[in-house]
């Protein structure tokens, strides 16, 4: 599935882990991940109070439900990023630096202000198109 990250002088630069735009020539098929959080399949939570681990745990979990729809993290286009504090966005991309590459899928990340468990930091839900 070809992937283009698109950039323009017109916008200001990303100062993260993700485009301005991603373009898809898509021939296969979508896949829709919901929101993922840092349970494990144990059913415990990884990382309370520790956005970095959350976020570690939180990117297998997508990684997991793309490998089983049959795709890898490199078939991700888009991604939205729900966390409680924005003051964790470096932290976050620090870690979302070791499973996303270029060209890289477009993002959106907001603050809210509970998620579904209060030991949450962090979900994300993703889209990917699979050749």
């Amino acid at each position: 599935m070809p992937k283009t990250q698109v950039s323009t002088e017109a916008l200001r630069s990303p100062n993260g882990v993700f485009s301005q735009a991603t373009t898809i020539e898509a021939t296969g098929r979508l896949v829709f991940v919901s929101g993922m959080t840092a349970r494990r399949p144990d059913g415990s939570i990884a990382g309370v109070g520790d956005v970095r681990e959350q976020t570690r745990q939180v990117c297998e979990n997508v990684k997991s439900a793309v490998e089983a729809a049959g795709g890898t993290l490199a078939d991700i286009c888009r991604v939205d990023v729900y966390v409680r504090n924005m003051e964790d966005f470096a932290k976050i991309h620090e870690i979302r630096a070791q499973y996303f590459i270029e060209p890289l899928p477009a993002s959106t990340m907001v603050e809210v202000s509970k998620l579904a468990h209060p030991d949450y930091l962090i979900e994300i839900n993703a889209i990917a198109v699979i050749a």
